[in-house]
């Protein structure tokens, strides 16, 4: 348990160490580039057309239009017109995060991974027990699982402690589905990565929990961006590379951690790296005879 412990503590302090690496730094960056592009891509094409469909839905609304009317009598008017761009923007927010979630799982995470082998592990036997169709299946489906958690869960957002517990709770979920497959697809076998999941499932969980939490932390700056409107364009794009920077240090974090962990099983079964040979002993060379005492009366 100790040593479990002992090892949760020091991947932690190991992926705070590499954040800030420049290396890593420039990784958190190239996503957020990819998703800029597709954020500005989609406003570009889809903007008004949402925001007209919505405020039209808005409008169209029986139960809605009696409180257009009952707010009209204190002098709101145009509220759909006003709401319209807010609520496609807070429908759009949770799309652009698994935006960020999938571009951490497969653009960063096996940079991530090589950048610690080389450092850490170059001794470590590369099996390859996951392909990257394999990595970007189990990266989709678990996406698409968390995705559907996080709908079905909205309405248990009103009670306020759980607004704050759930979604944290989901992003760990994923992270820890998403970042444990990718940190061993490349050196583990099928068999040793199932049994490290088996042995360090608390761990893993544990992690994916607490990046979970540190994932909901930049939404402070969503929050203020939909507050302050005028420094939106601004605080989004901060926002959105705060969530690659977390998702990275998940990623770094689970890396140590597991190859750490992988590097032990194997230790435990007797396995050495390749080129790693028991040194033989060389053959013993007899030592010379000395000679006896009648050779030495014959040669004087």
């Amino acid at each position: 348990m100790l040593a479990r412990m002992g090892l949760f503590i020091d991947s932690f302090w190991r992926a705070v160490g590499y954040c800030l690496m420049p290396r890593v730094i420039a990784l958190s960056l190239l996503p957020l580039v990819l998703i800029t592009v597709v954020a500005l891509g989609g406003g570009y094409l889809f903007w008004t057309t949402a925001v007209t469909w919505t405020q039209t839905a808005l409008e169209s609304s029986t139960w809605l239009g009696l409180l257009w009317g009952w707010l009209h009598n204190f002098g709101v008017d145009n509220l759909p017109v006003a709401l319209a761009p807010l609520l496609v923007l807070m429908g759009a927010t949770p799309l652009i995060v698994i935006v960020c979630v999938l571009a951490v799982a497969v653009l960063m995470a096996p940079a991530i991974v090589t950048l610690v082998a080389q450092r850490r592990f170059a001794q470590l036997q590369r099996k390859r027990g996951g392909s990257f169709l394999a990595s970007v299946l189990w990266s989709l489906g678990s996406t698409i699982a968390a995705l559907i958690a996080l709908v079905l869960s909205m309405p248990l957002w009103l009670v306020p402690p759980l607004v704050l517990i759930l979604p944290p709770l989901i992003w760990g979920w994923l992270t820890y589905r998403v970042m444990a497959f990718d940190a061993l697809a490349e050196h583990a076998s099928k068999p040793e990565r199932q049994e490290i999941f088996k042995r360090h499932q608390l761990s893993l969980l544990s992690i994916g929990v607490l990046s979970g939490f540190l994932g909901a932390a930049p939404g402070i700056v969503w929050a203020s961006g939909v507050v302050f409107a005028a420094a939106f364009l601004v605080l989004v794009p901060i926002a959105i590379w705060i969530y690659t920077l977390v998702f990275a240090f998940s990623s770094l974090w689970f890396t140590h951690f597991c190859l750490t962990a992988l590097q032990q099983l194997r230790e435990q079964r007797g396995e050495r790296p390749p080129g790693d040979t028991p040194a033989t002993a060389a053959p013993a060379t007899p030592a010379p005879s000395l000679p006896s005492s009648s050779q030495l009366q014959d040669n004087p």
